[in-house]
């Protein structure tokens, strides 16, 4: 009688802190994470997995796509697969995005997997870039073929930072200082420098495929509501209509389509060229080729790749009906998490792809920045988001990280290595929320976490 009591005074509490903007879900209606593109299993390759509702003719066209995103680049003059370089970071998609999961934190400098570093000088240019770096660009590349320089390593150091929860007992906190070592060029003062992980590549199509309206309605940059949450859009350049548009991709939502997104990679982090990006990354560097083979994949390419991403199924979420589960799900609203990690849309008409359309999604992300203070700031502008905001990752398939890539990191450089670290590190926007589970009891911490992990 005392355990029924407790969940209806918290289910009280819970629909009273609850308003018009941040609505209650049922607690069985977000079973389907990812609508009809939902699927039921769970196992190591479960992030690879192509949508259930794809047509025959969009299943054959994903699997030619799947051999798209695994190519392994080599350099020209090779007639498989050439032009990788003459700078660059990984050899293919597949060795920053394991298993299409999030990338773990490299063990060491010399294996980065999905590690990157972002540069760049203070201000921006004409459409709003970060301002590039001279003799670096915008992405140090650690890697180079045979006869040409790498632009240097990356280093950091781990520190090790004690937090105290209410109830006495605490959490280690992982502190990352990122530095760059032996660049070929000396470096200028005043850099800007910015540690990326690769994210995990599931539902991105459907994210495309949410109108921007939708978006923007949980835009609140003044906070009007007064809930502490200042959501902005980031407008980054659309190369094709080349303007700038809503961003939705990457850690500061600064690409606003995926097509763009696939090109930036491959050029960034593969120095290959495609109809997008026709210009080397390496041009007017002392790496740069000189070759006349570019673009060096061709659009169909491109667009197979791309279609990968946006074909992808969405996982079940598992043990949703757990008393643990349901009661962390509870407390995930009660203290506003769910104003930032929004739970649910229904997709738009996708410009390309039906089985993307009018779906009812649970993703829990506003696709928007926030401010999530100073510990986590990287100090590095993109576009108009400033150096402490970041876009609300996705949070489902989170709680599957570790089956596919065996792993538990998180955040925007993998600092985090357990998502009660993640939670931990919140702050700015969020310093509430995480204060507020802080001052949880250990079994209400572990239900909130439990909860994720059902994602």
């Amino acid at each position: 009688m005392k355990i029924q009591y407790f969940y209806f005074i918290l289910t009280l509490v819970f629909i009273s802190s609850c308003n018009k903007d941040n609505p209650i879900l049922k607690e069985d209606e977000d079973i389907n994470l990812g609508g009809e593109t939902t699927i039921n299993t769970s196992f190591i390759k479960i992030f690879q997995q192509p949508a259930p509702n794809l047509s025959a003719t969009e299943l054959d066209f994903h699997r030619k796509a799947d051999i798209a995103f695994g190519d392994i680049f080599v350099t020209s003059p090779s007639t498989i697969n050439p032009g990788l370089g003459p700078i660059f970071n990984q050899n293919s998609c597949e060795s920053c995005h394991v298993s299409n999961g999030k990338s773990p934190f490299p063990l060491n400098p010399d294996d980065l997997r999905g590690l990157l570093m972002r540069v760049s000088l203070p201000g921006n240019d004409a459409i709003g870039e970060p301002n590039i770096l001279p003799g670096f660009g915008r992405q140090l590349q650690t890697k180079a073929v045979f006869g040409k320089a790498p632009e240097g390593k990356m280093s950091w150091q781990e520190i090790e930072m004690v937090k105290n929860y209410l109830d006495g007992t605490s959490i280690t906190l992982r502190q990352l200082k990122f530095n760059i070592e032996n660049p070929y060029i000396s470096l200028p003062p005043n850099i800007h420098f910015s540690a990326r992980i690769a994210p995990a590549i599931i539902g991105l199509g459907l994210l495309e495929a949410i109108d921007e309206n939708d978006i923007l309605s949980f835009a609140d940059p003044d906070d009007k509501n007064q809930d502490g949450i200042s959501a902005r859009p980031n407008y980054g350049w659309d190369y094709k209509a080349q303007k700038k548009t809503l961003g939705r991709f990457g850690w500061k939502a600064a690409q606003p389509n995926l097509l763009q997104q696939t090109a930036a990679a491959y050029n960034n982090d593969m120095g290959i060229t495609s109809p997008y990006f026709s210009q080397e990354s390496s041009y007017g560097q002392t790496q740069f080729d000189g070759n006349t083979d570019d673009p060096e994949i061709s659009e169909e390419t491109l667009k197979a790749a791309t279609f990968y991403s946006q074909s992808l199924a969405v996982p079940k979420r598992r043990n949703w009906n757990d008393p643990t589960v349901k009661r962390g799900k509870i407390l995930f609203s009660e203290l506003n998490c769910s104003s930032c990690h929004r739970p649910k849309y229904i997709t738009g008409q996708h410009p390309e792809f039906s089985f993307l359309s009018n779906q009812t999604i649970f993703p829990y992300t506003d696709l928007l920045l926030h401010d999530m203070g100073n510990e986590l700031s990287d100090n590095r502008p993109d576009f108009d988001a400033s150096g402490n905001e970041w876009r609300t990752p996705p949070l489902w398939g989170v709680g599957l990280t570790k089956t596919v890539g065996g792993h538990t990191n998180f955040l925007h450089d993998g600092r985090a290595r357990s998502l009660e670290e993640a939670i931990m590190w919140h702050g700015g926007e969020a310093e509430k929320s995480k204060e507020d589970y802080r001052k949880l009891p250990k079994s209400d911490r572990e239900a909130v976490v439990k909860f994720l992990e059902s994602l």
